[in-house]
């Protein structure tokens, strides 16, 4: 893949050609691959030619990011479109698109989903605003607006808690103003933070154990293990099995 340079000149490369290659580096070898200096090598380039476009790896990873998330948003899109026009049945299809994309692209998902969060690598509650969380949220207010969801009372939420949910509820009602996403706002009282929180956990954490093949047990098919798993947590916030597709 190594563009040769020609004799008394740089060769000439675009902002694309250096996502390219990055991207490239990325699906072969890891995160831990994607360097300036390898981005030159490959490009046939000095690597401080790249600080034209990257002040840093932490900028270039952060322009990374953005693209793989871009990427997920398309896939999670069109499994949310090709589901039946239903809220239910909408939501658990994002969920589906999101473990599938996971097992299928394990180096992104890494790079986006289980990098600690830092300089390039946007908070959770900004990634709500992005376009992947945006999409979560739009299935899940859906699901609120259609169903009555059930949520704990809240002598049953613990004190500790509730104090950060708080913090939670008031982030994300700003992140769904500033972002435009129809959400029942007037039902995201603590309990609903808190399933939302608590829905959130054990999918997302599902997905990354069996991503990077810790899941504690051998299972002969993953994907009624994961079915499973998604009919607990309707089941939990009082969908039924006709809910359930």
């Amino acid at each position: 893949m190594t563009i040769p340079a020609r004799r008394g000149r740089a060769p000439a490369v675009s902002d694309a050609d250096i996502r390219r290659v990055a991207r490239t580096l990325l699906v072969d070898q890891g995160p831990e691959a994607v360097t300036l200096r390898a981005i030159a090598r490959e490009l046939g380039i000095t690597a401080p030619a790249l600080y034209r476009y990257y002040a840093s790896r932490d900028d270039l990873l952060a322009t990374l990011r953005a693209d793989v998330r871009a990427d997920l948003a398309v896939d999670l899109t069109a499994a949310h479109d090709d589901a039946p026009d239903n809220a239910a049945a909408r939501f658990f299809a994002v969920c589906r698109g999101f473990r599938h994309w996971a097992l299928t692209h394990s180096r992104e998902f890494t790079l986006v989903f289980a990098s600690p969060a830092g300089r390039g690598n946007p908070s959770v509650m900004r990634q709500f605003g992005e376009p992947v969380g945006r999409l979560f949220l739009t299935a899940a207010g859906r699901l609120l607006t259609e169903y009555e969801i059930v949520s704990p009372p809240m002598e049953f939420i613990r004190d500790g808690l509730r104090e950060d949910l708080t913090v939670f509820q008031t982030e994300l009602l700003r992140v769904l103003s500033d972002s435009g996403v129809k959400f029942p706002a007037e039902k995201l009282d603590l309990g609903i933070s808190y399933v939302m929180i608590q829905s959130w956990a054990r999918m997302y954490g599902h997905v990354t154990l069996e991503a990077f093949g810790n899941y504690p047990l051998t299972v002969t098919d993953p994907d009624v293990l994961f079915d499973a798993t998604l009919a607990e947590i309707g089941e939990s916030i009082g969908l039924g099995a006709k809910d359930f597709r």
